[in-house]
C-alpha cells in the first residue's frame, strides 16, 4: 500500500507575526520559518491584495502583494498556477493557503488556494489569533512587572522633554511585554499618582 502523504497543518497568523520569524535553509533550500516553539511550513492568511503584477513576456508568473493591516507579504505564482489565480484582483479580501518559501532575504506564500472573502473576515481573524495569544498567555511573575514598572517609569521621565509620551509610544518602544502588561502598569501609575494625563493617551511624569 502506497504511503500516504502528509500535508503539513497550515498555521493561522497574521502577517506581522511570519515578518518576524527567523526562515531556517538547509544550505540554499528553505526548511522552515522558526516562530517560537513553531516550525511553519504552511499558512493560511486572510488579508486585502492591495497590489498586482503580472508578467508580459514568456515566463509566466503573477506577484500579489497581501495585507492584513499588520504587515505585507508577496504572494508568488509561476508557470500553470498563473491560470488558477489570474481572476484574483486588486482591492479583493482574499483566504490565502499556502506553503512558506524563502528567496533573495524575502519570505513570501506560494499558493495552493486564493478566494475571495468578505472583509469582515478581517477582523474575525485578529479577534481569533488574539483570542489564541490570550489562552496561552502567563502572567509575569512580581519581580518582572516592577522591572517593566520601572522600564515604563524611565521612558515616562525620559519624555518630560518633550512635555510628555503618548501610552501607544511606549508600548512601540516595549515591544517584548504585552501591550496588557504596559496599559495595566501605566493604570497603576495614575491611580498611585506618579504620573498624570495632560490629554487622553499621553501621560507624564508628576516629579
Amino acid at each position: 500500500m502506497p504511503e500516504q502523504f502528509k500535508r503539513n497543518i497550515a498555521y493561522k497568523f497574521r502577517i506581522g507575526d511570519i515578518l518576524i520569524g527567523k526562515p531556517i535553509t538547509d544550505g540554499e533550500k528553505f526548511s522552515f520559518l522558526e516562530l517560537g516553539d513553531k516550525r511553519i511550513i504552511r499558512v493560511n492568511l486572510i488579508g486585502n491584495i492591495v497590489d498586482k503584477y503580472e508578467s508580459a513576456g514568456e515566463k509566466k508568473y503573477i506577484f500579489f502583494t497581501l495585507d492584513d493591516g499588520s504587515g505585507q507579504i508577496k504572494i508568488k505564482c509561476f508557470g500553470d498556477e498563473v491560470n488558477k489565480f489570474r481572476n484574483i484582483t486588486q482591492g479583493q479580501t482574499v483566504l490565502v493557503i499556502g506553503n512558506l518559501r524563502f528567496f533573495n532575504n524575502e519570505v513570501y506564500v506560494s499558493p495552493e488556494i486564493m478566494r475571495e472573502q468578505d472583509i469582515k473576515y478581517l477582523l474575525v481573524r485578529k479577534l481569533e489569533i488574539e483570542k489564541e495569544k490570550n489562552k496561552n498567555f502567563r502572567p509575569p511573575a512580581r519581580e518582572q512587572i516592577i522591572a517593566i514598572k520601572d522600564k515604563i517609569l524611565g521612558i515616562i521621565k525620559e519624555a518630560e522633554k518633550d512635555n510628555g509620551i503618548d501610552m501607544d509610544n511606549i508600548i512601540m518602544g516595549l515591544k517584548e511585554i504585552s501591550p496588557e502588561i504596559i496599559n495595566q502598569e501605566i493604570k497603576k501609575l495614575l491611580e498611585e499618582g506618579i504620573v498624570f494625563e495632560p490629554r487622553p493617551g499621553k501621560v507624564r511624569w508628576l516629579g
